[in-house]
């Protein structure tokens, strides 16, 4: 999955970041990723930024990757290029909360 991060929190996700994906089409389940890239160049820019306010506006893509072994136990039920939701914890030493505990198809 492709997301975007503004800067102030594209800076604390590194290659590996825990992300947690939740696909519109199946809520009820909470599928663990990594973050495999974060791009080095904004993505969203104004034509002039020259105040805090216009540089937070600032946007930085980042992909997320499902481990190969749980893609592997749910092949039937993943579908490329579906819309959701990344949640990307930017504190490795913070619990994620209940809602986002890992919920995958056996």
């Amino acid at each position: 999955m492709t997301f975007f991060l503004p800067d102030a929190a594209v800076g604390k996700v590194a290659y590996g970041s825990d992300v947690r994906l939740v696909l519109d089409a199946a809520p009820q389940w909470v599928v663990p990723a990594s973050a495999s890239y974060v791009a080095d160049v904004a993505q969203f820019t104004p034509k002039t930024v020259e105040t805090t306010s216009e540089r937070e506006k600032l946007m930085f893509r980042v992909r997320a990757r499902i481990d190969p072994a749980v893609l592997a136990r749910s092949i039937r039920e993943v579908k490329t290029g579906l819309p959701g939701m990344a949640y990307v914890r930017l504190d490795p030493s913070a619990a994620w909360p209940d809602r986002l505990a890992v919920h995958v198809p056996n």
